[in-house]
């Protein structure tokens, strides 16, 4: 299937990536890097992903920290005995997020649309690792993120943040209560994020990377520390799964980060 593709950001200095569903071994709808266990390819495949995955980022993946995404705004404090197997159940409760001040500890949030956001203090050595979906984002997960590694010693200002491959504005269209959402997340400064879709009524484009950026920036991270690397998941089905588009007939992208 030839060799795993992933994107990183040149903003955070210790080793991550975006993946995408390139250079694995599964077939069908997975084709071919599905990093899900919970999506029906075979487990084998599964495991064969992740290898492939963590060889490419010089990862050790027998083990990372992972959960049930509830699409809620639960952030948790993960430590070395949180990690396990893809294979294994998740002994996690439901969480979007994950910080991190341990060594070794990967920590991953899987997405197929919605933004996944990985942050770092290189000075304090702490990271997250956060699943963006709308509601999380709304719901003001990204504060809850902040406030996580605030607590073991990250400061806003030291923050480096990449927010990866995710539905974009041009492609993301919804119903009024989420630019609703978005003006009461951002206080009345939500301008230039959303508009309606004039191809049918009712409706809008939302930028949800670029309001998960701007709160950010709310809470004290420096707009120059945010890298958004600017590719939507549904308008690029040949490097990404979209479950706008395709529903449950695909695989998952993974997002990871460890110190």
């Amino acid at each position: 299937m030839g060799e795993v593709e992933f994107f990183r950001s040149d903003l955070l200095t210790c080793r991550h990536g975006f993946s995408t569903r390139l250079g694995g071994v599964s077939g069908g709808v997975y084709e071919s890097l599905n990093l899900g266990a919970n999506r029906g390819d075979p487990m084998e495949n599964v495991l064969e992903n992740w290898r492939r995955f963590g060889d490419a980022l010089g990862v050790d993946t027998a083990r990372f920290v992972h959960g049930r995404q509830s699409h809620g705004t639960t952030v948790r404090v993960a430590r070395r005995a949180d990690a396990h197997s893809i294979a294994e159940p998740t002994p996690w409760p439901e969480a979007d997020g994950y910080v991190t001040d341990e060594p070794d500890v990967p920590l991953v949030v899987f997405t197929a649309d919605c933004t996944p956001l990985l942050m770092q203090d290189p000075d304090a050595g702490v990271i997250a690792a956060v699943h963006c979906g709308w509601r999380s984002a709304v719901a003001d997960i990204e504060a809850q993120a902040v406030k996580a590694m605030v607590s073991l010693g990250a400061r806003p200002g030291n923050i480096r943040a990449a927010i990866g491959p995710g539905i974009r504005r041009c492609c993301f269209q919804t119903g009024p209560e989420v630019p609703a959402a978005v003006d009461k997340l951002l206080g009345g400064d939500a301008a230039g994020l959303y508009g309606p879709d004039g191809t049918e009524d009712g409706k809008y484009k939302v930028d949800l990377p670029g309001a998960v950026k701007r709160r950010l920036v709310q809470l004290g991270l420096a707009a120059e520390n945010i890298d958004e690397l600017g590719i939507c998941t549904m308008c690029r089905q040949d490097l990404f799964w979209s479950h706008r588009a395709r529903g449950a007939e695909r695989g998952s992208q993974a997002n990871l980060i460890v110190l």
